[in-house]
């Protein structure tokens, strides 16, 4: 048995497919599995024991390389070499976990007996498909969406794992993050930052939220991100008046994992470390606006979901000019929330 998973990004998204991937190995302990995933992810996945082997697409480098008459052979050269791995191997299921028309070409392009997925898939993907079920509730949890494919592959599941590797590297590298920073007694990490403006907390907000966690809980504040989210941070600790720790940048995702596993509670608005740190049992504190949580917030017991009843939301719009959903999150509530899980 051979089987591809196709589940290319974002963060959030492939940690919410772990649980099929576990699934799978308990139903078929025998089989070849490979997963295809984008480059951004690609850290979650690399050296898992439950995969035979990783497939990573670079597409967003290789659109930018294409650009730039300078690395276009490169690029090219790449984009064959990806193509050639990708068919190298007919595949007896092709599980399309993505449903959207990049999965679906290159869906197209694997060679395999059965691909699998909904039906009526977003973007047209589900054309690509030879063996299409009926499509899954769209307000259910993610989580459950892609659970019920593993099901219809025979898979029976006893509960809901999320299998990240964690080496003894990963947890040696977050070891001397936190000596180097000095933080010995325990933490909280804040990862202030999302994808799209309308999800954002207002900065000033989580500077305050951050100084009273210090003060009154007696936690060092980690905050995490990515390299492009330094300056955001930045502008957060210039606006508090007690000491925080600014790790953007520092850790791949499997460290970041281990970071949170390690920290007493997480704030967070609705972005990809959310799920990482729900996957490693860290009680996290979401701040949601313009999504709904039934459908993609923190999985599991333990949670807090602040969010406002509001007529627009959730609206799912990436920018807003009037963003109520979150400006309407005060810093109060918040601390009440994190008060209840350290």
């Amino acid at each position: 048995m051979k089987i591809l998973i196709v589940k290319l990004s974002a963060i959030g998204d492939v940690v919410h497919s772990l649980p099929v991937l576990y699934a799978l190995r308990q139903k078929f302990p025998l089989a070849h599995i490979a997963w295809l995933v984008e480059e951004a992810a690609s850290s979650l996945l690399e050296g898992h024991p439950l995969l035979d082997r990783l497939i990573v697409s670079k597409r967003k480098s290789w659109l930018k390389a294409l650009g730039h008459a300078g690395n276009k052979k490169r690029a090219i050269i790449e984009i064959k070499s990806f193509i050639h791995e990708l068919r190298d191997t007919k595949y007896d299921i092709v599980l399309d976990l993505h449903a959207l028309l990049k999965s679906g070409l290159l869906i197209f392009l694997a060679r395999g007996t059965r691909k699998v997925g909904y039906d009526r898939g977003d973007e047209g993907s589900s054309i690509f498909l030879n063996e299409k079920i009926p499509p899954y509730d769209i307000e259910k949890h993610a989580i459950l969406r892609y659970m019920n494919l593993a099901t219809y592959l025979g898979a029976q599941p006893d509960g809901y794992y999320f299998p990240i590797p964690i080496s003894d590297a990963d947890r040696r590298s977050v070891r001397q993050i936190l000596e180097n920073e000095r933080i010995e007694g325990p933490f909280m990490a804040i990862n202030p930052i999302a994808k799209w403006d309308s999800k954002l907390w207002d900065k000033k907000r989580f500077a305050l939220l951050a100084d009273h966690c210090i003060r009154e809980f007696k936690l060092t504040v980690v905050f995490t991100g990515g390299r492009e989210d330094d300056a955001d941070i930045q502008s957060i600790m210039e606006q508090m008046q007690e000491r925080a720790v600014n790790l953007c940048g520092r850790t791949n995702l499997r460290e970041l994992a281990h970071l949170y596993s390690l920290s007493r509670v997480m704030v967070t608005t609705d972005t990809g470390p959310m799920h990482i740190a729900a996957a490693m049992g860290t009680p996290v504190v979401a701040l949601f606006g313009p999504t709904a949580p039934w459908r993609t917030g923190p999985f599991g017991d333990g949670h807090v979901v602040i969010r406002k009843e509001l007529p627009c939301s959730p609206c799912f719009k990436k920018k807003c000019t009037d963003p109520r959903c979150m400006g309407t999150i005060e810093v109060e509530e918040v601390l009440q929330a994190v008060m209840a899980k350290i």
